[in-house]
């Protein structure tokens, strides 16, 4: 079996619009593994190219987050069809287009979408209480997050109908006894929305196992603060971050030993 991870850059082989979105996608990639969100080989990222006619990006099934790179990600249609990968056995995981490619269909608003198994994410997932206003940074989520029924591995298409229903229009879902997701117009913004759910749960799973009396803010408080955290009030977030966040990813690809995203 080839399961090479020596890919040539395709940098001249692809439009403008779909280089940058493979370095953005695959910074994000990089991310998620630096902020301790990634599950070995397993979960999706995958990012819509702008100009085509709805064809995604999404990651090899096999390879680590640390190892994706711009010119690793593979190309496919909404049903999962792939239409350009690199040389290699590896392949598509089918959970990231049953779940990715429902919610890509459904929500055209949606640029990127984003899947985790965190610890922290799936201990909340099983908390019959969902995800509690606890923090300033859970309280970004009230009244604008879904919760999606756990049905077992999501291999089956006729789950997609429900995955859309559940998620409506917010930018964050709870997959029951499963784990997160979250999704936005600009990967930028998808990023730092997933960064927040996973702060906000491992906050409320360290709070909840001190054993303490909850402190829990009046609804008024709650309700001015999620509307002084939503993308349209102040500033959309992730935007203004985003520079340093690839700043980091540069500065900490000189000792790596893997080759670099934009590669």
């Amino acid at each position: 079996m080839n399961y090479t991870t020596d890919f040539k850059s395709i940098r001249d082989e692809v439009s403008a619009s779909e280089w940058q979105t493979r370095l953005d996608l695959a910074a994000c990639y990089r991310l998620i593994d630096c902020y301790d969100m990634s599950d070995m080989a397993s979960n999706h990222i995958t990012a819509r190219i702008p100009d085509s006619d709805d064809h995604l990006l999404i990651n090899l099934y096999g390879m680590t987050y640390r190892e994706i790179t711009a010119s690793s990600l593979v190309k496919i249609d909404l049903e999962g069809n792939i239409l350009w990968k690199p040389e290699t056995d590896y392949s598509i995981n089918k959970s990231g287009y049953v779940i990715h490619g429902a919610i890509h269909h459904a929500r055209p608003d949606v640029s990127c979408v984003l899947h985790t198994h965190t610890r922290a994410g799936m201990a909340v997932s099983a908390m019959e209480c969902g995800l509690l206003p606890l923090s300033q940074t859970a309280m970004r989520f009230p009244g604008h997050i879904g919760y999606h029924d756990y049905e077992g591995p999501s291999i089956e298409l006729d789950e997609r109908e429900r995955l859309v229903r559940d998620l409506a229009t917010h930018d964050a879902m709870i997959l029951r006894n499963h784990g997160l997701l979250a999704c936005g117009p600009t990967i930028p913004q998808a990023f730092n929305t997933m960064y927040q759910l996973e702060l906000a749960c491992r906050s409320q799973v360290d709070a909840m196992a001190a054993g303490s009396r909850l402190v829990v803010p009046n609804e008024n408080v709650i309700a001015h603060t999620t509307h002084l955290y939503r993308p349209g009030t102040r500033r959309p977030w992730g935007v203004l971050e985003w520079p340093a966040m690839l700043r980091r990813l540069e500065a900490e690809n000189h000792n790596s030993g893997y080759p670099p995203y934009w590669h």
